[in-house]
Protein backbone atom coordinates (compact mmCIF):
# COMPACT_ATOMS: atom_id res chain seq x y z
CA UNK A 1 0.00 0.00 0.00
CA UNK A 2 1.43 3.65 -1.10
CA UNK A 3 2.18 5.77 1.87
CA UNK A 4 -0.51 8.17 2.75
CA UNK A 5 0.12 12.03 3.77
CA UNK A 6 -2.11 14.18 5.79
CA UNK A 7 -3.28 17.78 4.22
CA UNK A 8 -2.70 20.66 5.39
CA UNK A 9 -4.47 23.92 4.16
CA UNK A 10 -1.37 25.90 6.01
CA UNK A 11 1.05 24.05 4.27
CA UNK A 12 -0.37 25.00 0.44
CA UNK A 13 0.53 27.75 -1.66
CA UNK A 14 -0.96 28.69 -5.17
CA UNK A 15 1.28 27.23 -8.10
CA UNK A 16 2.09 23.91 -5.89
CA UNK A 17 1.62 20.81 -8.31
CA UNK A 18 1.56 16.83 -7.83
CA UNK A 19 1.76 14.67 -10.44
CA UNK A 20 1.77 11.11 -11.09
CA UNK A 21 1.76 8.42 -13.56
CA UNK A 22 -0.49 5.41 -14.09
CA UNK A 23 -0.22 2.35 -16.92
CA UNK A 24 -3.91 1.14 -17.52
CA UNK A 25 -4.25 -2.47 -17.72
CA UNK A 26 -6.66 -4.67 -19.02
CA UNK A 27 -7.57 -6.20 -15.71
CA UNK A 28 -7.54 -2.60 -13.93
CA UNK A 29 -11.02 -1.74 -17.37
CA UNK A 30 -11.88 -5.48 -16.22
CA UNK A 31 -12.38 -5.02 -12.09
CA UNK A 32 -13.90 -0.84 -13.00
CA UNK A 33 -16.78 -2.92 -15.17
CA UNK A 34 -17.65 -5.06 -12.07
CA UNK A 35 -17.66 -2.34 -9.40
CA UNK A 36 -19.60 0.47 -11.23
CA UNK A 37 -21.61 -2.14 -13.27
CA UNK A 38 -20.38 -0.19 -16.48
CA UNK A 39 -20.43 -2.70 -19.01
CA UNK A 40 -20.72 -0.78 -22.28
CA UNK A 41 -18.80 -3.27 -25.28
CA UNK A 42 -16.40 -0.44 -26.25
CA UNK A 43 -14.45 -0.93 -22.95
CA UNK A 44 -15.55 -4.52 -22.54
CA UNK A 45 -15.14 -5.99 -26.74
CA UNK A 46 -12.82 -6.43 -29.16
CA UNK A 47 -15.51 -6.97 -31.78
CA UNK A 48 -17.49 -4.14 -30.60
CA UNK A 49 -14.60 -1.88 -30.68
CA UNK A 50 -12.70 -2.71 -33.03
CA UNK A 51 -15.84 -1.44 -35.51
CA UNK A 52 -16.03 1.78 -32.98
CA UNK A 53 -14.43 5.08 -34.36
CA UNK A 54 -11.64 3.77 -31.66
CA UNK A 55 -11.12 0.93 -33.91
CA UNK A 56 -9.75 -0.91 -30.76
CA UNK A 57 -11.12 -1.46 -27.05
CA UNK A 58 -10.57 2.41 -24.59
CA UNK A 59 -10.57 2.82 -21.00
CA UNK A 60 -13.67 4.18 -18.83
CA UNK A 61 -12.80 7.54 -18.76
CA UNK A 62 -13.72 8.01 -15.42
CA UNK A 63 -10.73 5.81 -14.50
CA UNK A 64 -8.41 8.57 -15.35
CA UNK A 65 -10.62 10.54 -13.12
CA UNK A 66 -9.96 7.89 -10.22
CA UNK A 67 -6.28 8.87 -10.83
CA UNK A 68 -7.26 12.37 -10.02
CA UNK A 69 -9.44 11.22 -7.12
CA UNK A 70 -6.55 9.14 -5.51
CA UNK A 71 -3.90 12.27 -5.60
CA UNK A 72 -6.52 14.46 -3.47
CA UNK A 73 -6.76 11.72 -0.97
CA UNK A 74 -3.30 10.00 -0.25
CA UNK A 75 -0.92 12.67 -1.69
CA UNK A 76 -1.79 16.02 -2.02
CA UNK A 77 -3.30 17.79 -0.69
CA UNK A 78 -4.12 14.40 1.54
CA UNK A 79 -5.85 12.22 3.83
CA UNK A 80 -8.54 14.25 5.49
CA UNK A 81 -9.41 16.55 2.34
CA UNK A 82 -12.97 16.73 1.06
CA UNK A 83 -14.17 16.58 -2.51
CA UNK A 84 -16.42 19.65 -3.23
CA UNK A 85 -16.97 19.43 -6.41
CA UNK A 86 -14.86 18.25 -9.92
CA UNK A 87 -16.01 19.50 -13.54
CA UNK A 88 -14.20 16.89 -16.50
CA UNK A 89 -13.64 17.08 -20.20
CA UNK A 90 -12.73 14.34 -21.92
CA UNK A 91 -11.00 15.30 -25.19
CA UNK A 92 -8.76 11.78 -26.16
CA UNK A 93 -9.44 8.26 -25.67
CA UNK A 94 -7.23 6.45 -22.94
CA UNK A 95 -6.50 2.75 -24.84
CA UNK A 96 -4.94 -0.49 -23.11
CA UNK A 97 -1.34 -0.15 -22.04
CA UNK A 98 -1.33 3.43 -22.38
CA UNK A 99 0.82 5.41 -19.53
CA UNK A 100 -1.59 8.13 -17.65
CA UNK A 101 0.50 11.03 -16.57
CA UNK A 102 -1.92 13.17 -14.13
CA UNK A 103 -1.11 16.66 -12.70
CA UNK A 104 -3.34 18.65 -10.23
CA UNK A 105 -1.43 22.46 -9.65
CA UNK A 106 -3.63 24.58 -6.84
CA UNK A 107 -5.09 27.69 -9.14
CA UNK A 108 -6.80 29.74 -5.78
CA UNK A 109 -6.70 29.02 -2.01
CA UNK A 110 -9.83 30.62 -0.26
CA UNK A 111 -8.46 31.11 3.29
CA UNK A 112 -12.06 32.15 5.65
CA UNK A 113 -13.28 28.47 4.21
CA UNK A 114 -10.03 25.99 3.48
CA UNK A 115 -11.10 26.03 0.23
CA UNK A 116 -8.36 24.99 -2.30
CA UNK A 117 -8.99 24.98 -6.28
CA UNK A 118 -7.05 23.10 -8.41
CA UNK A 119 -6.05 22.66 -12.40
CA UNK A 120 -6.53 18.94 -13.22
CA UNK A 121 -5.26 17.18 -15.91
CA UNK A 122 -4.28 13.75 -17.37
CA UNK A 123 -2.27 13.31 -20.88
CA UNK A 124 -1.18 10.32 -22.53
CA UNK A 125 2.39 10.94 -24.82
CA UNK A 126 1.89 14.60 -23.72
CA UNK A 127 -1.42 14.74 -24.94
CA UNK A 128 -4.66 15.75 -22.70
CA UNK A 129 -7.29 13.41 -22.72
CA UNK A 130 -8.92 14.67 -19.68
CA UNK A 131 -9.29 17.83 -18.57
CA UNK A 132 -11.01 20.09 -15.43
CA UNK A 133 -11.21 21.79 -12.03
CA UNK A 134 -11.60 20.74 -8.58
CA UNK A 135 -12.71 22.34 -5.35
CA UNK A 136 -11.81 20.55 -2.48
CA UNK A 137 -12.01 21.74 1.44
CA UNK A 138 -8.93 20.60 3.29
CA UNK A 139 -7.91 20.64 7.06
CA UNK A 140 -6.31 23.93 8.45
CA UNK A 141 -3.73 21.20 10.11
CA UNK A 142 -2.92 17.88 10.12
CA UNK A 143 -5.37 15.70 11.76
Amino acid sequence: MTDIIEASFKNLKIGQSYTTTNIVYDEDIIKFSEVTKDINPIHLNDGYAKNSIFGERIAHGMISAGYISAIFGTKFPGAGSIYLSQSLKFKAPVKIKDTVETTVTITDLNEKRNIVTLDCHCSVNNKIVLMGEAQLMVPEKRI
